[in-house]
């Protein structure tokens, strides 16, 4: 299936159906319809060819949202861009995928045009709330518009989504029409979902270039209804879960934890929710069974990532309890079962594949995982290798009693560190920190915390006679390459412990800072 497509079965159960709501105001599937065609009919004017990369550069938006669904009418492919990420990150993603068309907000146009300069392969830029000399607005950009349109897919390729390496040089994720139908298909098998006629209403307050996005899919082929909010705000959340009849939401577990801490909960009617994902991050067992209990019985796991999205393991609501209907306990720590349509093993250094019980690198096959890396054969090939997806995520399939078959996830193999749902690469923010003038050498790495799921956390070894403050080095870092990115603790040690090679050891720092 094209990504329109699920729109075109979302209108087939329903025109006058609402489809996305914003801010009050609900668009019907035949006015989602009628726009992504004159989004379509215009990119097509405007020289695009079917396989072109357009890019969206925006916050949560329903018109935004909608544009999805016009580039893939016009055959074309969709390629999101972080609004969080810095202008030289967003660049040389835009260069990497090729992209010849660029949607944005007017609220990014200073990135925009701190960048377009390094972007002659972009052709056209499209403001969707705005005007600039260099760019087109948004009734100027439909006007070129013309015939209806609707090209088949001469090729699977859907989107194109950016994830940083180990190295911190971007890679562009190729998800195909078949990944993002596995992901659909495995999400509408593993969760529970209203029974016809009625129709799910799914809340999207996470971002909806990320985990939140591909979600609206199961959704909209279900005749389902997507409010989008355009900020983040706990307290609007849960006036939308009672004023909306929510039944299905995503929040990274930071959030989550932001409302079991809000003092509208108690006051609030959840009552309509059936499915509350977590995921993106490492979630307290402690506050999950908090969740269980103060939400409601409706929290559901997922595990995936970028290149193989969303859905390599699941866990139900259902899952969270024991058949007596107290709660597994012994569960709440695993990332649940493989789901159906995906197989999970655990591999170790040398390609064997282990028994359960066993710790090694988590592999995956599935229609699910992704094409491969963007004009990247040797990281394809690194992530393929054996014939499994390397997920670079170290774990265990439990064989103990209760929880057998139970998917744990234990480390990360390349010390990405995910913090509030982001992923950030240790490499890179150490990268910051060396080009301090004090810093003579450091390490980064994650910590479990409460709220952020891993708190970034960087020692440093400073040069002789230097001293800096916690709040000087973070001030220096989020300059350079962002908050999301910058440690939220800082130690300075006299020597950082290190092997007979000289390389820095980061497990023993682990081991002193989660003992201290």
């Amino acid at each position: 299936m094209r990504l329109v497509d699920y729109l075109d079965k979302g209108a087939s159960l329903g025109g006058d159906a609402p489809c996305l709501v914003c801010d009050g105001r609900t668009w019907t599937y035949d006015e989602v319809r009628d726009l992504a065609g004159q989004v379509a009919s215009a990119l097509v004017g405007r020289g695009v060819a079917p396989g072109e990369k357009v890019a969206i550069l925006a916050s949560n938006d329903p018109v935004a949202f909608t544009c999805v669904f016009g580039i893939s009418r016009a055959g074309a492919v969709w390629c999101p861009i972080n609004p969080r990420n810095e202008a030289a990150e967003n660049r040389d993603l835009l260069a990497l995928f090729e992209c010849t068309t660029l949607v944005f907000q007017s609220s990014y146009a200073g990135l925009v045009d701190q960048i377009r300069g390094d972007l002659p392969g972009v052709r056209t830029y499209v403001c969707l709330d705005g005007s600039f000399p260099w760019a087109l607005g948004w009734d100027d950009f439909l006007a070129f518009g013309g015939e209806e349109v609707d090209h088949p897919a001469d090729d699977d390729l859907a989107m194109i989504v950016g994830t940083g390496g180990t190295t911190g040089r971007p890679k562009g994720v190729m998800l195909t029409g078949t990944n993002i139908e596995t992901m659909t298909a495995l999400t509408l098998m593993s969760y529970p979902w209203p029974e016809r006629p009625a129709r799910p209403t799914y809340l999207a307050l996470a971002p909806l270039t990320h985990a939140a996005g591909v979600l609206c899919f199961p959704v909209l082929a279900s005749g389902g209804s997507v409010v989008i909010m355009r900020t983040p705000d706990v307290g609007a959340f849960l006036e939308l879960v009672a004023a909306e009849r929510v039944t299905h939401t995503f929040l990274p577990p930071t959030l989550i934890y932001m409302v079991l801490d809000h003092p509208a909960l108690e006051t609030t009617d959840l009552s309509s929710l059936q499915c509350f994902w977590y995921g993106a991050a490492p979630m307290s067992s402690r506050r999950l069974e908090e969740a269980l209990t103060r939400i409601g019985p409706v929290m559901a796991q997922l595990f995936g990532q970028t290149e193989a999205p969303m859905m390599i393991s699941t866990m139900s609501p259902r899952d969270h309890f024991r058949p007596d209907g107290s709660v597994a306990h012994e569960r709440l720590s695993s990332a649940g079962r493989p789901a159906p349509l995906v197989t999970v093993s655990i591999m170790d250094d040398d390609g064997r594949l282990l028994p359960d019980g066993e710790r090694g690198e988590i592999v995956v096959r599935s229609s699910l995982v992704m094409r491969g890396y963007y004009k990247n054969p040797e990281a394809t090939a690194e992530a393929s290798a054996h014939g499994w997806h390397h997920t670079g995520d170290i774990g265990y399939l439990s064989a103990e009693p209760g929880d057998e078959g139970f998917l744990h996830i234990v480390d990360r193999a390349k010390d990405m560190v995910i913090t509030g749902g982001f992923n950030v690469y240790s490499t890179e923010v150490e990268q910051a920190l060396m080009a301090h003038p004090a810093v003579a050498d450091c390490a980064v790495i994650g910590l479990p915390d409460e709220k952020w799921g891993e708190r970034l956390t960087a020692v440093l070894q400073l040069r002789p006679g230097q001293s800096v403050t916690p709040e000087e080095v973070q001030a220096f870092v989020k300059e350079r390459i962002g908050s999301v990115k910058t440690p939220k603790q800082v130690e300075v040690w006299d020597d950082l412990p290190r092997s007979k090679v000289g390389k820095v050891l980061k497990t023993e720092i682990k081991q002193v800072l989660g003992a201290s």
